[in-house]
């Protein structure tokens, strides 16, 4: 009886701890930035990092041709800073983003010769660098603010103009390199959370980019000739300041 009415205590402590944490987290918090959805414009920065790579494609008959047993890609990381630009859209759920992006880029594009009578070595690496400018128009779809906390999905396209590009540089046959185009098209989606402070809003997010066009120039070089098609993708992670 007596282990039994230990028992029952027990339980009833465990729903009482939960019911009041239950009932602690539901509560209401009191909110910052109270003010911050009846502005019809928000600006601030976007610090952040990117991994870049390519899609690419190698001709059908690479190996035949070229002697070329594969034609790989590798990520690499990079960096971007950006002044963000907010509109609301009549809603606080819908709004318009535009942030202007100076980012930093780098692939590798790895070949494996059959032998070394293509370049000298039957592997070679190529490494292609950007500093893009990036001008991404984003709609962003907000859940209702919870508290101090809000989700959002977001989904647009981007114009990024590649300020390193060798797209009209003589191209040298014993030294060659892979040229890109400078102009290239994205589409983008992503996701993100926001977090309101006293006096500015606090963003995390994630965000994917793909061409929509082969930025690829070929130009019938030894490393250049096994490539069909090349486009450029890329994977954000942005910290966003929004006051």
């Amino acid at each position: 009886m007596t282990r039994m009415r230990s028992r029952t205590m027990k339980i009833l402590a465990i729903c009482f701890v939960l019911i009041s944490f239950s009932s602690w987290s539901q509560r209401e918090k009191p909110m910052n930035y109270r003010r911050f959805d009846e502005k019809l414009l928000h600006f601030g920065f976007m610090l952040g990092a990117n991994s870049a790579d390519f899609t690419l494609y190698q001709v059908p008959q690479a190996y035949e041709q070229f002697g070329v047993v594969s034609v790989s890609n590798k990520s690499q990381p990079g960096g971007q800073v950006g002044v963000v630009t907010t509109m609301k859209l009549g809603t606080p759920v819908v709004r318009l983003r535009f942030i202007p992006t100076l980012s930093f880029q780098e692939r590798i594009i790895k070949y494996q010769f059959i032998d070394d009578s293509y370049t000298g070595s039957e592997f070679n690496d190529e490494r292609v660098q950007s500093t893009n400018l990036d001008f991404p128009l984003m709609f962003q779809f907000r859940t209702i603010r919870i508290n101090n906390f809000a989700a959002y999905a977001l989904g647009g396209f981007q114009y990024s103009l590649d300020l390193q590009s060798q797209e009209n540089a003589s191209q040298t046959f014993n030294d060659p390199f892979i040229k890109i185009k400078r102009n290239d098209w994205q589409g983008q989606i992503g996701a993100g959370l926001e977090f309101f402070a006293t006096y500015f809003k606090f963003g995390m997010e994630l965000k994917y980019s793909h061409g929509v066009s082969d930025v690829f120039i070929q130009d019938g070089t030894t490393i250049s000739k096994p490539i069909d098609q090349v486009y450029n993708r890329v994977w954000w992670f942005s910290l966003i300041f929004e006051g």
